[in-house]
């Protein structure tokens, strides 16, 4: 103390320090201070989507970015650089991730000439008009076409000098995105580490993501690793549901405990990474997701499980929860995928990823409580469940009967002589029972599907005198049940916390503290 104090001018000085200290100290203790310097300088999680085009009918370009607009999403990931979609996509506030596909690696990793003339015709040309974040070369070479991956790394810097002969490497990051199944011993985390026989490969590349401040982009979907360690990974565990205590993953070397297989696959590549002595690269989800449908084989490619999945990770990425071995850090994740790719080839459950159909309805509303808009599928606060088109009559009259009779849809208004008894067709009574049973619901997952021949829309099929049950005035049970969802657009309500919001947070708390140490230790002064 004394040695203190000599180094102070007076004794108020000393007593100046003190209070400093003690305000620093409760400061460092709650963690404050720590919370604002981890959020300044970093970008915010968020939630994106893929896009992917094998669909029948494809909205134009014009009207892709007009729906994604009015959905309010802010995050693209493209599997090529379509010309049309970027120009479209010109003086929005939408963020795009461009690919460069697997059969174009050969030259661009050949050749630094090509690599230039890739960036300047699928980059340069947009830039800045349309807002291009990264590129994303390849999808999954080291799992799937093992045979360019020497070419991957040559390919990346290539491109990567090219951006910086353009002036654009601080603004546009690069990587490439890989399978969960680079790594090995994926649980518990603490022990997961890749494959050796790619360190060849992933070490220089995770030096080069280092030294460009570049993230590691990896696909990452615990439905597959449910699906592959059934009875031994709980369901619940997958889809981000509520455990109990009991049924936590818990690492036994860190004794972290996990209550998600996305926050363990995350940690294992951070754990991954650490192996191989880098640990200043961040992870990036860009891919994840759950079918919503899928044959014999896949009995959990469902439409309850694909909306619980997607609405639970979509809370859990904008609630900024981080993960159990860095919960200061959230990584953003890209949604596979926008729309149901119909022309992709079996297994059913290809074809059933997306959050929307091609012609833009939904395939199920997302719940997530919070504030916000993003993916608010029921953009008219109100939504109907119709027949499909193109399902054959036999079909359609057993869910029908099915709708009217177990389900106990009010089915009397299209009996003959009732208003919506015309047209007199299977479609069109199959359309008002199954909309009667949706509202019935309240518009709940799952309610809206009828062994895949029903779907989701938010235009009112009512025509002439028949009006439809989702226009007529609802019970205030119905109304209860709904009102968790229409509240967000009948769908999503995000959680948006800017890194201002929680600088400023932090900045009101410490400058309550400094109130309360001046007030209650004034008489130091």
């Amino acid at each position: 103390m004394k040695k203190w104090s000599s180094s102070f001018s007076s004794m108020a000085d000393s007593k100046r320090f003190l209070l400093v200290f003690l305000i620093c100290t409760v400061l460092s203790e709650s963690g404050i201070v720590a919370e604002v310097k981890q959020t300044q300088g970093r970008a915010e999680p968020f939630v994106g989507v893929n896009i992917g085009t094998d669909v029948s009918n494809l909205l134009s370009p014009a009207d892709l970015v007009a729906f994604l607009k009015l959905q309010n999403i802010g995050h693209v990931r493209l599997y090529d650089a379509d010309s049309d979609i970027l120009k479209a996509l010109a003086r929005t506030k939408i963020r795009v991730i461009v690919s460069v596909p697997n059969n174009q690696l050969l030259a661009i990793g050949s050749s630094n000439v090509t690599a230039a003339t890739w960036i300047g015709r699928n980059v340069v040309a947009y830039y800045p008009e349309t807002l291009i974040t990264a590129i994303a070369v390849g999808d999954e070479v080291l799992t799937t076409v093992s045979s360019s991956a020497p070419l991957l790394l040559p390919a990346i810097e290539a491109l990567y000098s090219a951006l910086v002969a353009a002036n654009l490497h601080t603004e546009i990051k690069i990587s490439t995105p890989h399978a969960a199944s680079i790594i090995l011993d994926p649980f518990p985390p603490s022990q997961a580490f890749f494959n050796q026989t790619l360190n060849p490969i992933i070490l220089p590349l995770l030096q080069f993501l280092s030294k460009t401040g570049s993230p590691l982009m990896m696909n990452l979907y615990p439905y597959y690793v449910f699906m592959q360690n059934k009875g031994v990974v709980p369901l619940d565990n997958s889809l981000f549901k509520p455990l109990t205590p009991s049924k936590e993953m818990v690492d036994p070397n860190t004794l972290l405990h996990y209550t998600n297989v996305l926050d363990a696959m995350i940690d294992s590549v951070y754990c991954s990474m650490k192996n191989l002595n880098v640990t200043d690269v961040m992870v990036l989800v860009t891919e994840s997701g759950w079918p919503s449908r899928g044959d014999s084989k896949e009995p959990y490619a469902t439409i309850d499980n694909a909306d619980t999945y997607n609405s639970n990770l979509i809370k859990h990425v904008l609630d900024h929860s981080g993960s159990p071995l860095h919960p200061e850090l959230t990584s953003s994740v890209y949604i596979y995928e926008l729309f149901n790719e119909d022309l992709r080839s079996p297994p059913v459950s290809e074809a059933n990823w997306g959050l929307f159909h091609g012609n833009s309805t939904p395939v199920y509303l997302l719940h997530v409580s919070g504030s916000g808009t993003f993916l608010a599928n029921d953009t008219t606060n109100q939504t109907f469940c119709i027949a499909m088109d193109g399902v054959d009559a036999r079909t359609l009259q057993a869910a029908l009967d099915w709708a009217c009779g177990p389900g106990r849809a009010n089915c009397s208004e299209i009996q003959p002589g009732e208003g919506c008894y015309q047209p007199n067709n299977v479609k069109n009574h199959a359309s008002y029972a199954f909309d009667s049973y949706y509202q019935k619901e309240g518009r709940g997952s799952g309610s809206c599907d009828f062994k895949g021949v029903a779907m989701i829309t938010t235009t009112d099929p009512s025509h002439g005198s028949c009006i439809f049950p989702g226009s007529k005035k609802i019970s205030n049970k119905t109304k209860e049940a709904i009102n968790g969802t229409e509240a967000s657009g009948a769908a999503v309500q995000l959680r948006l916390v800017t890194v201002g919001s929680q600088i400023n947070k932090g900045s009101h708390i410490f400058w309550a503290f400094v109130a309360f140490f001046v007030v209650h230790y004034s008489f130091l002064l």
